[in-house]
């Protein structure tokens, strides 16, 4: 009696496992197309910032969040109260991470908000799960403070404080992302530049160590950028 033939033929399985190919190259390389996107966003907090600071000087003349003349230059604007006394003194003051709604690192939100040159909520409100607060692509805080040699928000790994005038922060990054924006926007490495990063943070800190990894790099912990402008 003639037997039926049972099975995939060695054609029909190449065809499959071609098709198999196709389809996990395609995720691939939609990933790497999605996290190319997210460094692009991540990268681009850090070149926004300074173009808020600069429109609102060329503006009004003043420095956002620092602004003592802000109520006369915007309606409805908040003047800082804190910290006390130092308003239009040429510096952003508070932490970057700040929760202290009077301090002009948080007004600084709302200052160039309401001048037209970020997007955002105006009222400002630190609670938890508030907006005004902005986040990055990854979810993390965002935010500026003046920078200080004596009082930086984060120092290099040799123990010298971030560079510039300004820091600007973000938080949440993970590990993976973190190098490919060092590379982007400094030196490509997290522990030197006017770009560190910390896994640990802490106001003041040193960044990790890349050359000697301490603490070993981890790609998939969250980080602590900050860079020096």
């Amino acid at each position: 009696m003639k037997r039926n033939q049972s099975g995939f033929t060695l054609i029909e399985i190449a065809i499959v496992l071609v098709i198999i190919g196709l389809l996990l190259g395609g995720v691939l390389k939609g990933q790497e197309l999605i996290n190319s996107a997210k460094v692009k966003n991540l990268a681009g907090d850090f070149k926004n910032i300074p173009l808020f600071i600069y429109g609102y000087q060329d503006k009004f003349k003043a420095l956002p969040g620092d602004d003592s003349a802000v109520t006369t230059h915007i309606a409805g604007a908040t003047l800082a109260t804190t910290p006390a006394s130092t308003q239009g003194n040429g510096v952003i003051g508070g932490n970057w991470n700040s929760t202290t709604a009077t301090d002009e690192s948080i007004l600084f939100w709302q200052h160039v908000r309401m001048a037209g040159l970020a997007s955002g909520e105006t009222t400002v409100n630190v609670a938890a799960g508030n907006t005004y607060i902005p986040t990055n692509a990854a979810g993390g805080k965002l935010g500026i403070q003046s920078n200080s040699t004596t009082a930086p928000p984060m120092k290099d790994a040799a123990g010298n404080p971030i560079r510039g005038t300004y820091a600007i922060c973000s938080d949440g990054i993970l590990g993976k992302f973190v190098k490919q924006i060092d590379l982007t926007m400094d030196d490509g490495n997290y522990g030197t530049g006017s770009m560190l990063a910390m896994k640990t943070y802490t106001v003041g800190g040193n960044a990790d160590n890349e050359t000697t990894n301490t603490p070993a790099f981890d790609e998939a912990a969250s980080y602590t950028v900050c860079m020096g402008i």
